[in-house]
């Protein structure tokens, strides 16, 4: 059975114990892996960047590794937000990152890289993208040049560059990406196809590589800190194997220039491989911990590793066994960053949990800013806070109508202000629309969102009653000086000429409310989670399926790691893909409908003949219950948008003789997404 530190002393904790690097005695066995959350400003790590790694330096955390990857040369152009450690300017920022991190007593390295061809031209300066040999990268879609011998001198030089100015910003160490960039492009078959002394046997694909580690030395002197993070196996017919990447591991370990090994395991070119690199919720929970504790078995050297290992008892198994030397807990931080402190006070059951939505990640892949899916303060350090304050002035009576992610987050944040508050729901049970995505087993772990919330709330004494379908004398009865309206929203059907009336909605299908038809279309021009998963789940009925979408190409609104388990569904699964068309009215056909499909780029129209028309169009608001409240509160519902960006209280009193002051929140003002839903809560209620 899996001790908690509420069973067993923080002195007997695996991941409690210090760890010696080198010369640095690192506090505990947990960090944070390198990986750029597209928080730079001008490629510096500037206030935003700064306070989101010092917000882990205060949760207890030994080692937060920045960057993935601040690049080494401007013909490496930034794909994510990335860094820019070729430039002086970076240092002073680096110092004051570095200063502050360890102020708090956790460590600080720096991941560099060059990304190679995994990056576009048409970025940065609009220098051509480099790569070993002649070979696209499908996720990034530039043709590289292949690298010439001055660009390989060149290069060298710089990765020397920018490793001196990571020392003299005051970072603990560095270390060098090598799993998808340019490095490794030069150690696989896949990507390194030259006939030079750079290409063919392992000992010339590794002599690039080499080089940078031997320039770096020299420059940065034998106490510095460096390791390397890279994949010992791709797991690919194309690329290097298990028995050739440790042959790597133990030729890198052998000329003593570094002093640890980050391991991964497989390649990275497309999203269906990185998925199985950094798996998302319905994978397999650390999916390469045993291969990396045979990597450290095998070189008997510092090996540090991190993929989806989101909770406690994983990351203390790993030290406890002797996999890993570090133990890292990159998502579970972001959602969480003060893990190791309530680890170390046997809370463990308070830390939030990651549920592997990986909207973070996706949203990076997708050219914005790292957001968790429920933890609205990271990234946010700034303006929203990780741990709430409680209220200096006289404790206040609220009363939240709605358990949805947003209801539950305003009820925990006012609950933790210090004020009586009470939850009002109209269902048997809490969560709303995420209760309802849930249901699919694949993504079962997001009702996490909703479980920790629920026991926050049990925590702090808030009353949640149920069946309660409140209207504006039931919440007046309560007496209260603030009311949050967080009643989420109800399902609505695009817009047809005719025959709306002849569908059903995503809801319906992902409820079990309605039996899946043999013929089914599927139209869905909202493009997030509901239409995929109630497509996913016809799919997997064994229905034929056509899936629609007005867009160009299908669920615009999730990235690349969630698009491939959908994609993988339907691929599998025969599902018939229409992209750039739209539903325009249902009909009756005898016993079946018509779906009459057309297009915004012509006239022309066509008809499917199906036993089931399916339809997602995001939500309308519930918020009959806000309007019959509106006129009698002290700001009737108006919000200072200003004073909500800048994270100021609320003082809106349009109307004094209102007795309470009224807010609605989530899909109650207009259909968004969870994240959405909880930053409102979270915004609104930090002052109240």
């Amino acid at each position: 059975m899996e001790l908690t530190t509420s069973a067993m002393s923080a002195a007997a904790d695996p991941l409690l114990q210090p760890y010696r690097l080198k010369h640095l005695t690192l506090r505990n066995r947990v960090m944070s892996t390198a990986h750029e959350p597209f928080y730079s400003e001008d490629g510096l790590p500037k206030d935003r960047y700064r306070l989101y790694h010092v917000e882990k330096a205060k949760g207890g955390i030994a080692l937060t590794m920045t960057a993935g990857s601040a690049i080494v040369a401007p013909d490496s152009p930034p794909a994510f937000g990335n860094l820019h450690a070729y430039r002086d300017e970076i240092v002073p920022w680096l110092k004051r990152l570095t200063d502050d991190v360890k102020s708090h007593g956790a460590a600080i390295m720096i991941q560099l890289t060059h990304l190679g061809r995994r990056t576009g031209w048409n970025r940065g300066d609009w220098l051509p993208v480099l790569a070993p040999s002649l070979v696209r990268e499908p996720a990034h879609r530039a043709f590289p040049k292949a690298a010439e011998d001055w660009d390989i001198e060149r290069i060298v030089t710089q990765y020397a560059d920018a490793a001196e100015r990571m020392q003299a910003g005051g970072m603990d160490g560095i270390e060098f990406e090598a799993y998808g960039h340019l490095l490794d492009q030069f150690w696989s078959p896949a990507t390194n196809r030259r006939e030079d002394e750079y290409g063919g046997s392992l000992d010339n694909r590794l002599r690039f590589s080499l080089r940078v580690l031997a320039a770096v030395r020299q420059r940065v002197g034998p106490d510095f800190i460096v390791g390397m993070r890279l994949a010992a196996d791709e797991d690919w017919d194309q690329g290097f194997s298990k028995s050739e990447g440790l042959e790597i591991c133990r030729r890198l370990v052998a000329t003593g220039h570094i002093d640890f090994l980050n391991v991964i395991r497989g390649h990275i070119d497309s999203d269906a491989a990185l998925s199985r690199v950094i798996p998302i919720h319905g994978m397999r929970s650390a999916p390469h911990l045993d291969f990396t504790g045979e990597i450290r078995a095998a070189t008997r050297f510092p090996v540090f590793h991190a993929a989806r290992i989101a909770d406690v008892a994983t990351a203390r198994h790993a030290i406890r066994e002797g996999k890993l030397d570090m133990v890292g807990m990159t998502r579970a931080h972001i959602a969480d960053p003060h893990i190791v402190t309530k680890v170390k006070a046997g809370r463990e059951h308070t830390i939030r949990p990651c549920v592997g939505a990986t909207y973070c990640l996706d949203r990076i892949y997708e050219g914005g800013e790292a957001l968790c899916i429920h933890n609205a303060a990271t990234g946010r350090e700034a303006t929203m806070p990780h741990v709430i304050a409680r209220s200096a002035g006289k404790p206040r009576r609220v009363v939240v109508v709605g358990a949805g992610p947003a209801g539950l987050e305003a009820a925990r944040v006012s609950a933790e202000r210090g004020h009586g508050v009470v939850v009002l729901e109209a269902l048997s049970q809490a969560g709303g629309q995420v209760r309802l995505l849930s249901l699919s087993p694949r993504r079962r772990e997001l009702i996490g969102i909703v479980d920790w919330r629920l026991a926050e709330l049990e925590r702090l004494g808030v009353a949640v009653r149920y069946d309660t379908l409140a209207e504006s004398a039931d919440v007046l009865a309560e007496q209260p000086d603030l009311v949050i309206v967080a009643t989420g929203g109800l399902p609505q059907a695009p817009p047809l000429t005719e025959g709306v009336e002849l569908t059903v909605t995503s809801w319906d299908i992902l409820a079990g409310a309605m039996a899946i038809g043999r013929d089914v279309l599927v139209y869905d021009d909202n493009g997030g989670h509901p239409g995929m998963q109630a497509a996913e789940k016809i799919a997997e009925s064994s229905a034929r399926l056509e899936l629609v979408s007005p867009e160009r190409f299908f669920a615009p609104e999730m990235g690349g790691l969630n698009h491939v388990p959908y994609a993988r569904a339907f691929n599998e699964r025969g599902v018939r893909v229409t992209i750039n068309t739209r539903l325009m009215a249902v009909r009756r056909e005898g016993n079946r409908l018509a779906a009459v499909l057309g297009s915004d780029y012509g006239t022309a129209t066509e008809t499917r003949i199906v036993d089931q028309v399916v339809v997602e169009h995001g939500t309308r608001p519930a918020d009959e219950l806000y309007h019959a409240l509106k006129d009698s509160s002290l700001n009737r519902g108006e919000v200072d948008y200003a004073a909500l960006i800048e994270g100021r209280p609320q003082t809106v009193a349009t109307n004094p003789a209102g007795g309470y002051r009224l807010w609605r929140i989530g899909d109650a003002v207009s259909s968004r997404n969870v994240h959405a839903a909880i930053y409102d809560a979270l915004r609104l209620c930090k002052d109240a």
